[in-house]
């Protein structure tokens, strides 16, 4: 049996001292006043509400009978009815003003409900935390590269001669995997087909993949779509670069002499 706490029972106290007090008023505001002409609610509702009230009272005193001499505390787990019901009828224990009865959830200590602490996360805001060091790092990489250029001369080779064509010849060497998959596919394959299937994937890569953790055992599938994409383009940049000779024949680099220049 659940313990009725102490300003509930002195609030029931009053709520059926006011109820014993003032019955004259109690019935004077249940009476229908469609009599004197006062009243906007429909007949209809008033008759239902009556019917309402009188059902209800029926109940309370059928529960009132069943409940013997003294008042009787019952409540369930969560969200129960805390109602006594006395001995010689009248409004509950447990009732609160109007005779309403109140809804007990649970009684627990300020400190638990007050007390409360944000569960850490480890995430940070893009804006300012991420974008400011990428622009640091930026105006890093630009201030090194500059520096670096002054002192340190590009390899360019000599000026291009429109009557010779150099054999091989070759693209730059971030551009040599496409130009490797031209000897096997045919252009329309080779050049837009084959890319861009790989940069949807890589878009959709972050979509497919909702792991929150950044735990390189617990993103497998990121993991491996990444090292595939890498290994595939680094193998056929290596074929393009070192393998390459005169024609863009397959050569030995130790057999044959390496064609490759920056």
């Amino acid at each position: 049996m659940t313990e009725i706490p102490e300003h509930l029972l002195k609030r029931a106290q009053a709520a059926r001292e006011k109820a014993v007090s003032e019955p004259a008023a109690d019935a004077a505001a249940d009476a229908p006043a469609e009599s004197a002409g006062e009243s906007r609610i429909p007949e209809a509702l008033l008759k239902r509400s009556q019917a309402a009230k009188a059902s209800k009272a029926g109940g309370d005193a059928s529960a009132a009978e069943a409940g013997g001499g003294g008042g009787v505390a019952v409540a369930d787990k969560v969200g129960a009815l805390v109602t006594a019901a006395p001995a010689g009828g009248g409004v509950p224990v447990g009732a609160g003003p109007g005779g309403h009865t109140q809804r007990l959830l649970t009684v627990v200590k300020s400190g638990s409900i007050q007390d409360v602490k944000a569960t850490p996360v480890d995430k940070v805001h893009t804006w300012p935390h991420l974008l400011a060091a990428e622009f640091v790092a930026a105006l890093a990489m630009t201030a090194f590269t500059f520096i670096f250029s002054i002192f340190v001369n590009a390899p360019l080779l000599q000026l291009a001669n429109t009557n010779a064509t150099p054999n091989p010849s070759k693209a730059p060497w971030y551009f040599l995997g496409l130009q490797e998959m031209l000897t096997m596919f045919h252009p329309m394959v080779a050049g837009v087909t084959l890319p861009g299937v790989g940069i949807i994937l890589l878009i959709l890569a972050p979509y497919l993949d909702r792991n929150p953790s950044i735990k390189p055992e617990d993103r497998k599938f990121a993991t491996s779509i990444m090292t595939v994409h890498l290994m595939f383009w680094a193998v056929l940049v290596m074929i393009g670069s070192f393998f390459r000779g005169p024609g863009f024949a397959f050569v030995l680099p130790w057999v044959d002499g390496l064609f490759f220049e920056l």
